[in-house]
């Protein structure tokens, strides 16, 4: 993984290089040890009333967009398979 991650950064060095930037902008910006920040802002405010059921709103959100599953199984059916398919 190492070895890809060190080729990877060849190749954005080499276009960066070719669009005038610098390599330290590059190690600056893609820096293994650089956390991203820009979740911070990310938040379900506003889609359930305050006080409300979140998980329910959520339910219907998904129903509103026809994305809701509701043949009732578990995690554990996801990651596993249901019972019946083992």
């Amino acid at each position: 993984m190492t070895q890809q991650a060190d080729e990877v950064r060849e190749v954005l060095r080499a276009v960066w290089a070719a669009k005038g930037e610098d390599a330290a902008a590059l190690d600056e910006d893609c820096s293994p040890t650089k956390s991203c920040k820009n979740m911070v802002s990310v938040s379900f405010d506003g889609l359930a009333e305050p006080g409300s059921d979140l998980s329910g709103a959520w339910r219907e959100k998904l129903a509103r967009e026809g994305k809701l599953d509701t043949s009732g199984g578990t995690i554990r059916d996801l990651v596993l398979g249901r019972p019946e398919s083992r």
